[in-house]
């Protein structure tokens, strides 16, 4: 089943179009990667997933379901979560309590640090689970802002983990990270495949990286989808070596 789907999705920023009738299908419990050069409208096309940008033209549908006037927080109900190039956290909270928020956002109890969430076993237990999965755990009463970049990296994707997503958009989840924290990421996201019940659509600069764990490849030419398939088949294409290696 194709849990997103895209057809002839379209936005423009002023004269340009940063995503050019682009049409794809992504089968539910599959790692799909998005490449293309800068500008090439990788970043916008998750936004149009996610409902952080509205298209000028065009449908997102999720499980059948088009979901293309849905507000992002409604699309986050549906099991849709997104993360950024520029990492989102509350500095002068701790990884624990920033993860805590995530679990109250999805369960709508409201973003509240002290009173009676605070001891809810449901909720400290699900962000316990979560700083596990990224190996966290030993850093829960750590000031996010103490963190280094390489954990603040897992800390997001323990936030996201805690809103117990079908889909995950992860926009450049290794950005500013050294050679030696990026396999860390990847044993995250091998993990999160493995388990067979969540759907990962990673946008990355780092080929070997993104090479590594998926199953599909995107490649975005100026706002066009130009190419869609295994990752050999990609790589071996004359078209995407031209327009994005450079051969």
């Amino acid at each position: 089943m194709n849990i997103i789907s895209t057809n002839l999705l379209t936005k423009s920023f002023g004269g340009n179009t940063a995503v050019n009738k682009i049409s794809i299908d992504i089968k539910e419990n599959t790692c799909t990667g998005i490449i293309g050069t800068n500008g090439s409208g990788k970043t916008t096309l998750l936004n149009l997933i996610s409902g952080m940008l509205k298209a000028d033209a065009g449908d997102v549908s999720y499980a059948g379901k088009i979901i293309t006037n849905m507000p992002p927080h409604d699309r986050a109900k549906l099991g849709i979560a997104r993360s950024f190039q520029h990492i989102n956290l509350f500095p002068n909270l701790t990884s624990l309590e920033n993860v805590r928020l995530a679990v109250q956002a999805k369960r709508e109890t409201g973003y509240q640090i002290f009173g009676s969430h605070l001891k809810n076993k449901v909720c400290f237990n699900l962000a316990m689970s979560s700083l596990r999965r990224v190996g966290l755990m030993e850093k829960a009463l750590m000031l996010s802002s103490a963190l280094t970049h390489g954990d603040k990296r897992k800390l997001e994707l323990a936030m996201i983990l805690a809103q117990d997503p079908k889909v995950l958009l992860l926009d450049e989840p290794t950005a500013g990270m050294s050679v030696e924290e990026v396999p860390t990421i990847l044993d995250i996201l091998m993990a999160i495949k493995k388990e067979g019940n969540r759907t990962i659509v990673l946008v990355e600069h780092k080929m070997d990286f993104l090479l590594s764990v998926v199953d599909n490849v995107a490649v975005l030419l100026n706002g066009k989808k130009i190419a869609f398939d295994k990752p050999d088949v990609i790589m071996a294409d004359q078209q995407v070596r031209s327009a994005y290696l450079g051969e």
